[in-house]
């Protein structure tokens, strides 16, 4: 069994073997450390496969992730927004945590309604109003 790495739910727990980091030079501003120090990180998680995740919560999960997920259902989180390395890492794992919180979530189904009588007559009443108003604008009538 593997270490339990991040908790996004209560029910979904994602384990460490199933999270790929890798360390990579941040563009922008730093300094001299910028070009010495890998400090971005990029985070990879295959939704796809991954154990951890209900076949339903993993469907919405890719539907959410956008261009984020590769077309081998991997969701990619690229953290290059602080000058260290660990708080980038944290910031990627809390992304991709509050990511899988989202899509754990499912959607609630529509009810279908019907407007009420008192709103289909307030339709008609400003129909026939701004009818009335276009009519008026018309020139002079044939005498």
């Amino acid at each position: 069994m593997a270490i339990v790495a991040l908790v996004c739910t209560p029910q979904i727990a994602i384990a460490d073997d199933e999270l790929e980091e890798s360390f990579v030079r941040a563009s922008g501003p730093g300094g001299q450390n910028v070009n010495k120090v890998s400090t971005a990180v990029q985070l990879r998680f295959d939704a796809r496969r991954s154990r951890a995740l209900p076949d339903a919560v993993a469907v919405r999960l890719m539907r959410l992730a956008g261009h984020r997920l590769t077309q081998d259902g991997v969701i990619v989180i690229n953290a290059q927004r602080f000058r260290s390395q660990e708080r980038n890492r944290e910031d990627a794992r809390e992304r991709l945590a509050a990511l899988v919180a989202e899509a754990a979530v499912p959607p609630t189904p529509r009810r279908a309604t019907r407007p009420t009588l008192a709103s289909k007559k307030r339709r008609l009443d400003a129909k026939n109003r701004r009818g009335a108003v276009k009519r008026m604008r018309g020139g002079p009538g044939e005498d």
